[in-house]
């Protein structure tokens, strides 16, 4: 299990990767665009409605990764006097808190999109349908709170074993 979520989460790392690169791409040429508009350019038409869908999408794809890793910021200014175990704990407490905000963020990203496609709402200049937006989220939202869930399983086996399978953020840092 621990080699498929570490598969998964570089996947949708480097799909959100290369939907980041597509922004970057979109923006240059709107914004050159802006830029020439003398030359008969301009900037590209609803460039923010497709850079807001495109963010999304790639913070979500993103989170995979930084759970595995242990990425996450954290705050440890009390936590570094306090033994190995009570980490151990505190580190899997959290991580069963965010499998399961994850969990709530990826069904509400679904009752969205059920409601964005039954209401037919679409964008304000591009006029696509608002309900593909929340699809494409909830792809790698779903993912993030499988790649969750397995974190906080792995993170209380350690708790309960002492093994731990991987660094928490602390031992990460140094």
């Amino acid at each position: 299990m621990d080699h498929i979520a570490h598969r998964l989460a570089i996947f949708s790392a480097l799909l959100g990767g290369v939907i980041l690169c597509i922004l970057i791409l979109l923006t240059c040429i709107s914004i050159t665009g802006r830029a020439f508009v003398f030359a008969g350019l301009g900037p590209v038409p609803g460039d923010f409605e497709l850079v807001e869908a495109g963010i999304a999408f790639s913070v979500f794809a993103f989170l995979p990764i930084c759970q595995v890793q242990a990425g996450h910021a954290t705050v440890d200014l009390f936590t570094n006097a306090l033994g190995r175990g009570a980490n151990r704990w505190l580190v899997a407490f959290w991580e069963c808190l965010f499998a399961g905000t994850m969990a709530f963020i990826a069904w509400r990203l679904a009752a969205g999109m059920l409601t964005k496609y039954g209401n037919g709402e679409t964008s304000m200049f591009l006029q696509f349908s608002t309900w593909w937006a929340y699809a494409a989220c909830l792809l790698p939202a779903t993912l993030a709170a499988l790649v969750a869930i397995w974190s906080a399983y792995d993170r209380m086996r350690a708790a309960l074993t002492g093994h731990e399978t991987r660094a928490i953020a602390v031992e990460s840092q140094h």
